[in-house]
C-alpha cells in the first residue's frame, strides 16, 4: 500500500456531498466527516470519540440506524430517518447503514447518510395541503385548476387521434399510460380524461415520480404510521386521498424497481399497507400513469417492470411533439397570446411572419410548455406594440429560435464514397444542433439508433455541440 494512501482516503471523505458516519462496538464515533458535520449542525471535535446517545437525545438503541446495524447486524439500504441533533434542530436522511468487519469480526459500523431535510419539509406542507384539499368543501372553496378535453388545442391529425382515444378511455376504469416527450401535455390530457369519466365528482391526484427520493415517495404513495421508521407519523398517502378518483402518476419510468413492484402489488391486490403498518387499506382508484420514454424501450432497458407495464398499459396513448405538428404552431401561438393578454392585461394580436417562420422551423424541445414559455418572455418585453417581433424575444431565446444554422456547399470529393461520408457527417452535426445536444432526439430526428449514433459520431470524429 502506498504510504500516503491514507491521505487521499481522508480528503475523498471530507470531499464529498453525502454525510459518512462510523462509530465503533461501544456506540463511539471514530469516523465523522465534514458533510456529516454540516447535515447535522456539529462540530467533528465534538463528536469524535463521544457516545452517539449523548450527542442525539431523540435517539436510542431501537430507534438509531447505526446502533440498529451494530445489534442486529443487518444492513438498511436508502432508509429514511428523521431526529434532533444535540441543539434539538430536526434533521431527515436518507441513509444507507452497514455493519464494518475486521478479520470476520464485527468492529462497528457505518452510515452514508443525504441530507433530505428541505424535501422532507416541502413533501410534508404538500401531503397537508392535500390532505385539506381531499375535504370536500375544501375543494369546492380552493376551485381547483381543472383541465378537460375543451381546454385542448390542436388540429393535427395525429394529435386528433390521441386526443379521440383518450375522451374514449374517459368512460372506462381501466388503467391508462400516456407516452409523450416533456412539455407535450401529458397531465392535461390525463385531467381531462379524469373529468370526462365516470370519477369527475372525486379527486384527481397527481404526483411526479421524479421529483422526490424513492424513500419519500413511498410514504406519500401509500402512507405512514408512526413508529414505522425515525420520525415517522401517522398520515394516509395519495392512494387513500383518491380513493374512488384518479391518481396520476407522472414520469413512471422515472420510480426505482423496488418501488414499482410494491406499486404493482397494489395494482394487482386493490389495497395499500401503510409503511410501518399491518393493516390491509382496501381502495378503489384508477391508475393514469405517463412516461417521458418510449415505454417499451424503458421496459428493454430495464427501468420499467414489464410486468408493471403490462398491467398499466390496457389504455396506451401517444402524445405527438409538437416538431410533429407543424399545422398547431399558429393555432397554439394565437391561444397563449389571448392567455397572456388576459393575464398581463396586453393586447397583442398575433406575431410577425418571420416569427410564424421560425416558430414553425425550430425543433421545441421542450415542445408546447418550451413554445408558450417562449411567448409569455417575449410578451413580458413588448410595451405598446401589438405585434411580436424577433427584437422582443430575450437574447437567449433568440440565439436558438433565430440563429441560421450554417450550411456548407456540397463539394464532390475524389469519390462518391467520400462524398457521401461528408454528407453523412454533415446531417449528424446539424441533427444534433437542431436537438439542443440530445442525442437520443438526434438519433430519432435521424432514424437510426441511439448506438448507431453514438457509433458514427466517434467514426466522425463529432464532439458534442
Amino acid at each position: 500500500m502506498k504510504p500516503y494512501f491514507y491521505e487521499i482516503l481522508e480528503i475523498v471523505l471530507q470531499s464529498i456531498d453525502e454525510g459518512v458516519h462510523v462509530i465503533d462496538n461501544e456506540g463511539r464515533t471514530i469516523i465523522y466527516n465534514k458533510a456529516m458535520a454540516e447535515l447535522e449542525g456539529m462540530n467533528p471535535e465534538d463528536v469524535l470519540d463521544k457516545p452517539l446517545l449523548d450527542l442525539f437525545p431523540s435517539l436510542d438503541w431501537n430507534n438509531s440506524t447505526l446502533l440498529k446495524v451494530l445489534s442486529t447486524e443487518k444492513s438498511l439500504i436508502d432508509h429514511p430517518q428523521t431526529y434532533l441533533n444535540n441543539k434539538h434542530k430536526e434533521i431527515t436522511t436518507i441513509s444507507t447503514t452497514v455493519p464494518v468487519y475486521f478479520d470476520k469480526e464485527k468492529v462497528g459500523a457505518l452510515e452514508i447518510a443525504k441530507n433530505i431535510t428541505k424535501i422532507k419539509a416541502l413533501s410534508d406542507q404538500i401531503m397537508t395541503l392535500q390532505l385539506q384539499l381531499a375535504k370536500p368543501q375544501n375543494r369546492v372553496a380552493a376551485k381547483e385548476k381543472k383541465f378537460t378535453f375543451d381546454s385542448i388545442i390542436g388540429k393535427d391529425e395525429g394529435f386528433l387521434k390521441a386526443i379521440e382515444f383518450a375522451k374514449k378511455a374517459a368512460f372506462s376504469s381501466s388503467s391508462v399510460l400516456i407516452y409523450g416527450e416533456t412539455g407535450t401535455g401529458k397531465e392535461l390530457v390525463a385531467q381531462s380524461i379524469h373529468y370526462a369519466g365516470m370519477r369527475k365528482n372525486k379527486a384527481f391526484v397527481a404526483q411526479n415520480c421524479a421529483a422526490l427520493p424513492e424513500a419519500l415517495l413511498e410514504g406519500i404513495l401509500f402512507g405512514t404510521v408512526k413508529g414505522g421508521f425515525t420520525g415517522a407519523v401517522d398520515r394516509p398517502g395519495l392512494f387513500e386521498q383518491a380513493n374512488g378518483g384518479t391518481i396520476f402518476l407522472d414520469e413512471l419510468n422515472s420510480m426505482g424497481l423496488l418501488l414499482q413492484s410494491k406499486l404493482l402489488r397494489v395494482l394487482q391486490e386493490g389495497y395499500v399497507r401503510r409503511i410501518g403498518g399491518i393493516k390491509d387499506i382496501p381502495i378503489d382508484v384508477r391508475i393514469i400513469a405517463s412516461t417521458n420514454e418510449e415505454p417499451y424501450e424503458a421496459v428493454e432497458k430495464g427501468i420499467l417492470r414489464k410486468d408493471l407495464f403490462y398491467r398499466i398499459n390496457v389504455i396506451p396513448i401517444n402524445l405527438p411533439p409538437l416538431r410533429e405538428r407543424k399545422d398547431d404552431i399558429e393555432v397554439l401561438m394565437n391561444g397563449f397570446i389571448e392567455k397572456i393578454n388576459h393575464k398581463m392585461n396586453k393586447k397583442i394580436i398575433g406575431a410577425e411572419e418571420k416569427v410564424l417562420k421560425a416558430f414553425k422551423s425550430y425543433r421545441w424541445p421542450g415542445n408546447v410548455r418550451e413554445l408558450e414559455n417562449t411567448i409569455e418572455a417575449a410578451m413580458n418585453i413588448i410595451e405598446n406594440e401589438t405585434i411580436l417581433k424577433m427584437e422582443h424575444f430575450p437574447p437567449q431565446i433568440s440565439a436558438k429560435l433565430f440563429a441560421p444554422i450554417p450550411t456548407r456547399k456540397l463539394t464532390f470529393r475524389k469519390n462518391l464514397t467520400d462524398t457521401l461520408l461528408e454528407i453523412e457527417s454533415d446531417l449528424i452535426i446539424k441533427a444534433l444542433r437542431e436537438s439542443d445536444d440530445n442525442i437520443s432526439k438526434a438519433a430519432e430526428q435521424l432514424g437510426i439508433k441511439r448506438q448507431t449514433l453514438q457509433h458514427k459520431m466517434k467514426k466522425y470524429n463529432i464532439a458534442r455541440i
